[in-house]
């Protein structure tokens, strides 16, 4: 039996600054997207040409409050080709919020607080 990873959910509470956000600090675009015929809840598919994987973020009509993330000790993690351009624009954009510097990575942290992690490509 085999296994392929193919997304990973995310629920956000503004499905427009999320969208703007991974365009932007990603470059992760909408590849699909799924709508409930009541308007309850919006799915979208964000993925770019680098992998098939995709990052799916769910809006929910009813939520009310922000989504609690515990301690926020769970990560997505993005390989970069250009670590120095990279950082730069996260620091531009004010996404930072941690670096190991004896490790060579940072992590920005998204709209809704979920944590990503940038390494350098091999």
């Amino acid at each position: 039996m085999n296994f392929k990873m193919i997304h990973e959910n995310y629920n956000v509470r503004s499905l427009e600054k999320s969208l703007d956000f991974y365009a932007k600090a990603l470059g992760l675009k909408e590849h699909r997207r799924t709508e409930a015929a009541d308007g309850s809840f919006i799915i979208v598919y964000l993925s770019n040409e680098q992998s098939d994987f995709e990052l799916e973020l769910t809006w929910m009509r009813d939520m009310d409050r922000p989504y609690n993330l515990g301690d926020c000790e769970f990560h997505l993690a993005f390989e970069t080709d250009d670590y120095e351009a990279s950082h730069r624009l996260h620091e531009e954009m004010g996404c930072i919020c941690y670096e190991n510097l004896e490790m060579g990575i940072y992590f920005i942290k998204d709209p809704d607080g979920y944590w990503l992690e940038i390494v350098p490509g091999h």
